[in-house]
């Protein structure tokens, strides 16, 4: 049976009993329903985990003890930065949860001048809070030990402008043509625009700034398709999906 994976904040020593917080005994309690001498795993979100016994459970607390600690490592070589406009209703969510899946590296939401949403202040930091949330979910659910690094909601420009990556796409369906990559790309920054797209200025900005335009196929793909199509092809291409993919069985 594949054991509970559990996030943890808390400073983690091989050895040692400590009470989960709050959160996390009410889950493995009441949503998990586990019990004493149950099995699961904490991590870090830094790369490191650590197999944990429960000891006891009652109603305000989990108490685990902690096994040796292990760094399995199921990171991308691939750095990938996707920097996206705010959607409307749960298309973040969506793409968040499936973007740390596919073992993205860094996610920054974005103002843009076509989002429909508008963020600022405590709702902006709520929301922020709630997405680091889907974040770690799913990394306890796809076997990730490193949290995705999650930006601040910055404006579009202004990430476009300071990015760091050895290769920049910028996706919009009425691409015409993408640059040839002689060598395998250490990292990789993606723009995408909101439900309406980008603007031609933003495109124009962008490209600028050195993002080369990069359409998906012939189809035209919604917000949150787009962003996890690319991640796909990027990671089979060039990160942790190659080698599988890739791979020749015996004969």
């Amino acid at each position: 049976m594949r054991k509970p994976r559990i996030y943890s904040k808390q400073s983690l020593t091989s050895g040692a009993t400590l009470a989960l917080e709050e959160g996390q005994s009410v889950h493995v309690a009441r949503a998990l329903r586990m019990k004493t001498d149950d099995l699961l795993v904490l991590f870090d979100g830094r790369g490191s985990e650590w197999p944990a016994h429960i000891r006891q459970v009652d109603k305000k607390a989990v108490t685990v003890e902690l096994g040796e600690r292990s760094e399995r490592n199921s990171e991308s070589p691939l750095h990938i930065h996707i920097g996206i406009a705010i959607s409307r209703g749960d298309r973040m969510d969506w793409i968040i949860q499936k973007a740390t899946e596919l073992g993205v590296s860094a996610i920054t939401p974005l103002r843009s001048e076509r989002s429909e949403v508008k963020l600022k202040g405590e709702r902006a930091e709520k929301k922020l809070r709630h997405w680091q949330q889907i974040a770690i979910s799913a990394c306890e659910q796809s076997g990730r030990n490193t949290l995705p690094q999650l930006g601040s909601l910055t404006q579009l420009s202004d990430w476009a402008g300071n990015v760091d990556a050895k290769t920049k796409y910028v996706l919009h369906h009425r691409a015409s043509a993408t640059a040839e990559i002689s060598e395998t790309p250490s990292s990789i920054a993606l723009l995408i625009g909101p439900e309406g797209g980008l603007t031609e200025a933003e495109i124009a900005s962008s490209e600028q700034a050195g993002f080369t335009a990069l359409a998906l196929g012939p189809r035209v793909l919604r917000t949150e398709t787009a962003p996890l199509a690319a991640i796909a092809i990027l990671q089979a291409r060039w990160g942790d999906m190659a080698e599988q993919l890739y791979t020749q069985p015996n004969t």
